[in-house]
């Protein structure tokens, strides 16, 4: 029997939508550069969904692999687990905010929850170098900076890094 051969990484987050997989993951490969879909697979004649109808997308976003599943409506996503998105600039970060919030809700700390129910966090590389600085002082500023932010801004953060 011959086996096709598929990399897989080590980790793969995998995203279980009630039925909006296909969608979302269209959406997604659109708002991130450097994303693609990779697979589709569907749903046979007496299986679990609608035979013809998507069961998994396989997809790069932005690098990193993802599975996007339709499992239906027992499926929810929550805070509990959310796209941690590293951003380079304020203007990576004003663009995903605004096209990943859009019909979602913008949330506090960087957070926001998509039109899907997927959580994600946009924030500048530097935040993560900033609060794990080892002086507390200047970890503790950041930390609250973030803390009365909706939307990650770098030069607050920054101000609040420098203590100015």
């Amino acid at each position: 029997m011959k086996v096709l051969s598929i990399f897989m990484p080590k980790i793969t987050p995998h995203l279980c939508f009630d039925y909006q997989a296909e969608e979302a993951v269209h959406f997604y490969v659109s708002v991130f550069r450097n994303s693609a879909i990779l697979n589709v697979t569907r749903y046979g004649e007496g299986e679990y969904g609608p035979a013809g109808s998507v069961r998994t997308v396989r997809f790069h976003l932005g690098g990193q692999e993802i599975i996007a599943v339709n499992g239906g409506p027992a499926f929810r996503f929550s805070d509990g687990l959310s796209l941690y998105v590293s951003c380079d600039t304020q203007e990576e970060i004003d663009e995903l905010w605004e096209k990943l919030s859009e019909d979602g809700t913008k949330e506090e700390c960087g957070w926001l929850k998509d039109k899907y129910g997927v959580y994600w966090q946009i924030n500048p590389k530097i935040a993560w170098q900033m609060v794990n600085d080892p002086d507390p002082v200047k970890s503790r500023r950041v930390m609250a900076a973030i803390e009365r932010m909706s939307k990650i801004e770098i030069d607050k953060l920054i101000q609040a890094y420098e203590g100015s």
